[in-house]
């Protein structure tokens, strides 16, 4: 298993442990009854709840840009230095775009966003 996959892999368990935190801080903003409804009345998470709700949506939609980029390389045997780079800027700016997140510093959460962005299409263009 390439250094590549093994990145996608612990991404895929931060997003697991990024839900994780989102659901508990809802709980404790709405209560588990909400959540366990229709959700159709809930009121609109605010706080840290809110932006680690945000925050896990957006970390769930780089996932499923970064994982074909990943596999990509990995099907056509392009694992380099290069897309291990990638791979691994691609961790680093994710993980700490949801911490920056969770303390409210846009500027540095953008950035990140776009760090973790770039690291992704860089995978894709190195597929080609």
């Amino acid at each position: 298993m390439s250094s590549e996959l093994t990145i996608l892999a612990l991404y895929g368990l931060w997003v697991i442990l990024v839900i994780l935190a989102q659901v508990l801080a809802a709980a404790g903003q709405v209560g588990l009854p909400a959540l366990a409804g229709p959700r159709d009345d809930m009121p609109p998470l605010t706080g840290t709840a809110g932006r680690l709700d945000r925050a896990q949506k957006n970390s769930v939609v780089a996932l499923a840009l970064f994982a074909p980029a990943v596999l990509l390389v990995e099907a056509r045997g392009l694992s380099s230095a290069s897309t291990l780079l990638a791979a691994q800027l691609f961790l680093a700016a994710r993980v700490l775009y949801v911490v920056v997140y969770v303390i409210g510093t846009p500027w540095l959460r953008t950035l990140l966003w776009v760090a973790g962005a770039l690291a992704t299409a860089w995978l894709y263009l190195l597929a080609i």
